[in-house]
């Protein structure tokens, strides 16, 4: 009889692995996951729970449905009352105070009692503290405060802000423990959405990132999977920013994330990890793991999402899927036939091989996850990306994490608000409504979004309005306040600031995710001595308000697939702004990186061209010295600078005044030749000098 999967024989008790592993492990049987093999003798006893027991099994399924709902019930009130308590202790504490020092005055003789005051073992605050506000947690004299700041090089004032770990450090000196309360404000979308009940929540599309190294095959291997050709819409066949699309597999569906493979573009590569249930890496067989493949490994892992290997371009006679996984081991990726838990499959995206035993693992896993969402519940979601087009205004394209997303809902997206007027799925088809785990496109937004922001659908539309303006007027006090914090690590960089010289740039881009890319990218240049300062940045074309704040801030501006309008042309040609214009993301930086080379002070090198010996001086009246010479080595020029030598130490270094040839002045004397010359400033010249010429060479900044 020959052996059967675990998840194989579940497809055919119609159960999940999920229940045929626990009944394995009661009975002792050695399994590890749903890859693991069943022997015959060990499928003799499945079958006679199976088989017999389906009526017991529905009722346990029913009792597990309601056990979580009884479970909150206990945990909600646990949340409430540390934070309960620690608002309670506070008021008690004052009123205590105030209660004692009313006694106190009347009695003199008390006075000195209440001086001792104990220091507390834990306080918890929230939002910011200021110096002053700690020592009245902490019991101290915020001289004392200051003090302690002094010695970690931080210089204070009492009514400075201090970030969290200078708050926790000088707790740590008094043995205090420190908590933060995290508050939810009326702005805090958290606070608006409504816990599920078990029993409304359903299955739910597994939404899968596909993430790997620049050209192994990413998109490829997705088109492989919808039957389309994305990659030649993408600039030089890289996927510039996330493209979401929806598949069908075996009557289930598959929402699938294309995040970009370059390095620049590692913020959108975690956004698309947060988002995601499943993380497909796909590394290449004939390239092995690069330095981005680790880079989505990291992300994947702290996202705690499971991660599947796929090993692309086998159909090439250099690949060698063994290497690869020999050096995934090094990050704790052990496939299955080594004893591992993880799965690799080997597929070739250009020829169609694998891509179905690769989507069956995809649903194999999603189903031992038992991803769930509630569709009657208000949309909730995250923005994949976002845009400013020319005819349809504010554009973002969004991924419904739980809930059902309506044409005409009120919504609330980042720091801006809406009705959604049109919504567009991954087909390009209108659809009315978006239901958990799909991708849309919407429009009617006031404002473009920022890539990664939540999203919340209100059933009141003036409640959504309050809101979304809060959230917007929020935004605009935090951009606009300067007050500095003090850090225990920016001191020293504050100082350097000082004496750098600054780039300043203007980035405007086809989608608001290539922007913050771009941004980051650019700022993460390191030449010594200039430092990139972003002044704007933005989605949509390049207009001649963005050339008259690059005029007035001596700015270069960048336009990442977009182009600017005639005005702008003609606005730009006026003011001499310098634009610009990119398609692929390494071009952009390597020129910024040559500018930023090139606002540094020049560094020269000295180049030693000749050597002269003195053989004869003579001496003429307001004329000086006169050393009549003989070129030795090289040659000397009438620009170069000189330095005499006598006995092997320079006694003088200047310029020379004149250089003849008998009678007549030259510019270069070549080697073995004589000459005549004297040096501005210097009559001390012996026979038996020796004097050398020099040049001061521009070098090229690496």
């Amino acid at each position: 009889m020959s052996k059967i999967r675990v998840y194989e024989y579940a497809k055919q008790n119609n159960t999940t692995s999920k229940d045929v592993i626990n009944y394995l492990k009661e009975i002792n049987a050695e399994v590890s996951n749903h890859m693991s093999t069943i022997a015959p003798e060990v499928k003799g006893k499945l079958d006679e729970k199976f088989s017999k027991k389906q009526d017991t099994q529905k009722s346990k399924q029913e009792n597990t449905n309601n056990k979580p709902v009884n479970k909150n019930k206990p945990e909600v009130k646990k949340d409430k009352k540390p934070v309960n308590n620690g608002k309670r202790d506070q008021p008690n504490n004052k009123k205590n105070n105030k209660k004692q020092k009313g006694p106190k005055k009347a009695r003199p003789t008390n006075n000195h009692q209440p001086v001792v005051k104990v220091t507390p073992k834990k306080i918890t605050y929230s939002d910011t503290l200021t110096v002053s506000d700690l020592a009245d947690k902490l019991n101290k004299e915020p001289a004392e405060l200051i003090k302690k700041l002094m010695f970690l090089g931080v210089m204070a004032t009492k009514n400075q802000d201090l970030d969290d770990d200078a708050v926790e450090l000088i707790c740590s000196e008094f043995d205090v423990e420190v908590e933060k309360e995290i508050i939810l404000e009326d702005t805090d979308l958290d606070k608006y959405v409504a816990p599920d009940d078990e029993a409304s929540l359903i299955e739910r599309p597994a939404v899968v990132t596909i993430m790997g190294h620049v050209d192994h095959g990413k998109t490829t291997t997705l088109d492989a999977i919808r039957h389309t050709k994305v990659t030649a819409g993408e600039a030089g066949g890289i996927t510039q920013h996330i493209g979401a699309y929806q598949v069908e597999v075996e009557g289930k569906k598959i929402t699938f994330l294309d995040t970009p493979g370059h390095a620049a573009f590692t913020s959108m590569r975690s956004r698309g990890a947060q988002i995601t249930d499943i993380a497909i890496l796909v590394v290449a067989a004939d390239d092995g793991v690069m330095p981005q493949t680790v880079e989505a490994i990291n992300h994947a892992k702290a996202a705690e999402v499971p991660i599947i290997i796929a090993v692309n371009k086998m159909d090439k006679e250099a690949a060698n899927p063994d290497r690869v996984m020999q050096e995934l081991t090094e990050y704790e990726l052990i496939p299955e036939a080594w004893g591992g838990s993880t799965i690799f499959v080997n597929i070739s995206a250009i020829k169609n091989e694998g891509i179905d035993e690769l989507l069956e693992m995809i649903l194999l896993v999603a189903e031992v996850e038992e991803l769930k969402a509630n569709p009657k519940a208000n949309a909730f979601g995250s923005v994949i990306e976002a845009e400013l087009d020319k005819g349809r205004g504010s554009v973002a394209t969004l991924l419904v994490q739980n809930g059902t997303l309506r044409v005409g809902d009120s919504i609330v997206v980042g720091n801006t608000f809406g009705r959604v007027r049109a919504m567009i799925n991954d087909l390009g088809v209108r659809v009315t409504e978006a239901g958990p785990s799909t991708p849309v496109e919407i429009t009617g937004l006031h404002d473009v979004p920022q890539a990664g922001d939540q999203f919340l659908v209100f059933e009141d539309e003036k409640q959504g309005r309050q809101v979304g303006e809060a959230r917007q007027q929020k935004a605009i006090v935090e951009n606009r306040s300067g007050q500095a914090k003090v850090s225990l690590e920016d001191l020293f960089e504050q100082i350097k600031q000082g004496e750098m010289k600054e780039l300043n740039i203007i980035i405007k881009s086809d989608v608001q995710g290539s922007t913050e890319a771009l941004a980051s990218s650019l700022q993460k240049i390191d030449v010594e001595g200039v430092k990139i300062n972003i002044i704007h940045s933005g989605a949509g074309a390049i207009t001649e308000s963005d050339i008259i704040l690059a005029s007035a801030s001596n700015a270069i501006i960048i336009g990442f697939n977009v182009r600017p309008d005639a005005n702008a042309k003609n606005a730009a040609d006026r003011e001499n702004v310098d634009i610009r214009l990119h398609r692929v993301i390494y071009k952009a930086i390597e020129e910024i990186e040559s500018a930023m080379k090139g606002l540094l002070d020049p560094e020269f090198e000295e180049k030693v061209i000749g050597q002269v010996e003195v053989r004869e001086t003579f001496k003429v009246s307001k004329v000086g010295t006169i050393a009549g010479s003989y070129v030795t080595d090289g040659k000397i020029t009438r620009d170069a600078g000189v330095r005499v030598i006598r006995d092997g130490v320079v006694i003088y270094e200047g310029e020379i005044d004149t250089l003849k040839r008998f009678k007549d002045d030259v510019k270069e004397v070549a080697q073995n030749y004589e000459c005549g010359i004297t040096i501005t400033n210097f009559n001390d010249i012996k026979v038996g000098d020796v004097i050398e010429a020099y040049k001061m060479e521009e070098i090229e900044r690496s």
